[in-house]
C-alpha cells in the first residue's frame, strides 16, 4: 500500500497508450523519414531562383507599361511558368507521399498535410489560367 505525504502530489501510476511529455502531451516524432526522395528535390533552390527571376522581368515589363502581348513579358511567363509547374508538381508529389507515412504516427498531422496537397492543387490550376491568358493575349 503506498503512503500518501502531505503536501507532494499524489502520482500518477496508471498505463498510458502513448507516451507523453512533461506537460502531458503526447509524444509524436518531429519528422518521418523520407523513403524515396522526388526528382527534383535537390535542385528546388536553383529553379525557384529562375522562376523569381523571370517573374521580376514580366512584373517588371508591365509595370512599365508593356502590354501582356509583348515578349518581354510572354517569354518569361512561358518559362518561368513551366519551371514553377515543375517545381509545384515534385512539392504536391513530396506532401502527397508524407500524408501516407504521418496517417499512421499523427492522423492530425497527415490531415494538415492533406490540406497542403489541396492549396498546392490549386495554386497549379491558378498557375496553368495565369499563363493561359498572358499567352493568349
Amino acid at each position: 500500500m503506498e503512503e500518501e505525504l502531505e503536501g507532494v502530489p499524489k502520482l500518477d501510476r496508471q498505463e498510458r497508450a502513448v507516451p507523453v511529455d512533461v506537460h502531458g502531451r503526447p509524444l509524436v516524432p518531429q519528422r518521418v523519414p523520407e523513403m524515396a526522395p522526388t526528382p527534383l528535390q535537390s535542385s528546388f533552390i536553383y529553379l525557384s531562383i529562375v522562376v523569381l527571376i523571370c517573374g521580376v522581368i514580366a512584373i517588371g515589363a508591365l509595370e512599365l507599361g508593356t502590354p501582356m502581348s509583348s515578349l518581354w513579358v510572354r517569354i518569361p511567363t512561358l518559362v518561368g511558368g513551366v519551371v514553377l509547374l515543375a517545381v509545384s508538381i515534385d512539392a504536391l508529389v513530396r506532401v502527397w507521399r508524407s500524408v501516407g507515412a504521418w496517417w499512421d504516427v499523427d492522423r492530425g498531422r497527415a490531415l494538415f498535410r492533406v490540406l497542403w496537397v489541396v492549396v498546392i492543387a490549386a495554386s497549379i490550376v491558378a498557375i496553368v489560367v495565369i499563363m493561359f491568358v498572358v499567352l493568349r493575349a
